[in-house]
């Protein structure tokens, strides 16, 4: 079964609090999850690496066996596609799992899409983060 999996993160602050979310749909699709989690304090690029985590974990979970993966953020996509080397330590450990859950797909692949195109997913983690936000002040 294959699945197109949206992934968005974000961190308000570089670093700052942050979340990562997904969106998950049929090849026609229909949709078949929406999952979004705080991360804590952590950066902007973190946080999306969190998110394609949270994706390929959700999709695994579906019983899907091939994904496409579909986020905003240039740096991952060609990090995961081995156009750029992963040069920030922290994002190493991050990048390496990242790979190994790809691994356990019979097929994938991961483009990048104006933001205005990964908008359901951007909203997840927004409201992730109104809401944290909205019960921190509470």
């Amino acid at each position: 079964m294959k699945v197109i999996v949206h992934v968005d993160g974000g961190a308000r602050g570089n670093p700052g609090p942050a979340a990562a979310a997904c969106v998950i749909t049929s090849p026609s699709g229909e949709m078949l999850g929406e999952h979004a989690q705080l991360l804590g304090t952590t950066t902007n690029n973190v946080a999306e690496y969190r998110a394609l985590l949270l994706g390929l974990q959700r999709a695994r979970e579906l019983g899907a066996s091939e994904i496409e993966v579909v986020g905003d953020s240039e740096l991952i996509a060609k990090q995961v596609r081995g156009l750029y080397k992963v040069k920030h330590e922290a994002m190493k450990p991050l990048h390496r799992e990242a790979m190994a859950a790809l691994g356990q797909f019979e097929r994938w692949s991961i483009r990048t899409v104006p933001r205005v195109q990964n908008a359901h997913a951007d909203a997840l983690v927004n409201e992730a983060l109104d809401q944290a936000r909205t019960a921190a002040s509470s």
